[in-house]
């Protein structure tokens, strides 16, 4: 029975050895890795950072602004709350920054496709 005991140990940990890089151990952690994130203080504070400028939105609303300058409002605010989710709540600003340059490649994509959407409508030049 201990000789069934021992090749089932040894099939265990050639399959353990197998998941963990070599030249590491289980216990270890692998090279680079660190706490990934803020705090859940930090999290509390970047959210708090983002009611506020929902709540600024929602005040551009009630104001009587000219529509250039409540839409270039908006749309500042909207790349502010975006960067803001994408770099905390994403992790985009501890990770790679390929990560970071195809995220940010996507909101002006999506910018400019608003823009464009809006100057089709001619938003901007009101009649």
């Amino acid at each position: 029975m201990s000789s069934e005991t021992t090749e089932t140990q040894r099939q265990i940990s050639h399959a353990v050895d197998n998941l963990v890089e070599p030249g590491h151990s289980v216990d270890e952690p692998a090279p680079g890795d660190h706490k990934h994130g803020l705090t859940d203080i930090g999290y509390v504070k970047v959210a708090a950072v983002l009611a506020v400028m929902t709540a600024l939105e929602v005040t551009l609303t009630y104001i009587d602004l000219p529509g250039g300058v409540f839409m270039t409002a908006l749309l500042a605010l909207m790349v502010l709350k975006f960067w803001t989710v994408v770099s905390y709540f994403m992790h985009l600003k501890f990770d790679s920054p390929i990560f970071t340059k195809l995220f940010y490649s996507g909101l002006f994509l999506a910018l400019g496709v608003y823009c464009a959407a809006l100057l089709t409508f001619q938003f901007f030049n009101p009649s």
